[in-house]
């Protein structure tokens, strides 16, 4: 059997393992993809430290995943060798659930999940159901439709469900691997785009991103700011901190949402006045489908939004790792093969 190279975690809390494997043959309604380029997500840690429940090991973690198909197993017919293809958080889904049913794939029961239940991206080669593929545009290079699969999904698909209008005030908290994207995205979609970050340094590249405004954490009380602007429709709350999202309240205005997308273990402390008098809410979001991948990455196509990127070839994939945990990497750190 011909052998590929693969980084696997051979036990929770394990280092990463640079090792050769049988390269994978696909099973019905499955693809075997020739892995161009994986991102590296924090999420990943919940693999590599056993954080997730029903975890086996070894297994190859990955959910950024961009590359080419390179053999369709028997009942695949919407697919064919040689496509473009990327898969991310929605690795598959069972058909048969309530959420299911209502055609809301991204929160099935039984939810697949890329580099989680299966092996994943940190791969010459990967196995991938047919229905958790997302076509790539041939504009977008594989290292860029990388973490467009994870952290683009999660912004655009949560801003375009969020109820704001073209014209309507859009905060993005946050300049990290999220936020980067998602000021991007407000503003391509019409917002008046308000970036809130800390530091006066993030100024110019917010401004470049598309904010026409940028609030200083460290300067102003940015809820008072927001206020004065006339009240955020939407807080897209992009970094992990539960405290600073909890201090954006009072910028929304009536009817405002703080959109929750930076995953956080602390409790987000609000008042029942803060919310009931101008008919405010908190909602979180998950990615998205693979339709929904394939959607984002079309309108990534056509308003020229990219990630910026830091690379590593396959093999350091444990160098890539842990520069994406430092928080130095600008911004996403994608592994190319």
């Amino acid at each position: 059997m011909a052998q590929m190279t693969a980084v696997q975690i051979t036990r929770a809390g394990g280092p990463f393992e640079v090792v050769k494997r049988e390269v994978p043959v696909p099973g019905p309604n499955q693809v075997r993809i020739k892995v161009q380029a994986c991102g590296v997500c924090h999420s990943d840690v919940f693999v590599k430290e056993g954080h997730w429940p029903g975890l086996h090991y070894p297994r190859v973690t990955g959910h950024e995943v961009a590359g080419v198909i390179d053999e369709v197993g028997a009942g695949v017919t919407a697919w064919k060798k040689g496509q473009r293809v990327g898969v991310g958080w929605h690795g598959g889904h069972c058909g048969q659930c309530v959420p299911c049913r209502h055609g809301d794939f991204i929160t099935c029961l039984n939810l697949q999940i890329t580099g989680f239940s299966d092996d994943g991206g940190y791969a010459q080669y990967m196995i991938a159901s047919s229905a958790a593929l997302a076509a790539i545009p041939h504009s977008i290079t594989p290292a860029e439709a990388a973490p467009i699969l994870c952290a683009g999904i999660t912004t655009f698909n949560s801003l375009r469900h969020s109820g704001a209008r073209a014209g309507d005030l859009v905060a993005v908290q946050g300049l990290g691997g999220l936020g980067h994207l998602g000021i991007q995205f407000a503003s391509k979609m019409g917002y008046r785009t308000v970036a809130i970050g800390r530091g006066k340094d993030k100024e110019p590249l917010a401004r470049k991103l598309g904010a026409v405004r940028y609030l200083d954490v460290e300067t102003v009380n940015v809820a008072e700011e927001l206020s004065r602007l006339g009240g955020a429709a939407v807080i897209l709350a992009t970094a992990p901190n539960s405290k600073a999202m909890s201090d954006l309240i009072d910028g929304l205005g009536v009817g405002g949402k703080l959109l929750v997308v930076g995953a956080s273990a602390d409790p987000i402390s609000v008042t029942p006045i803060q919310l009931i008098g101008q008919r405010r809410s908190i909602q979180g979001w998950p990615s998205g489908s693979a339709r929904d991948s394939e959607e984002t990455l079309n309108f990534c196509a056509l308003t020229g939004i990219r990630p910026m990127i830091e690379t590593f070839p396959l093999e350091q994939a444990a160098a890539g790792y842990e520069r994406m945990l430092s928080g130095k990497a600008r911004f996403r750190v994608v592994l190319t093969m």
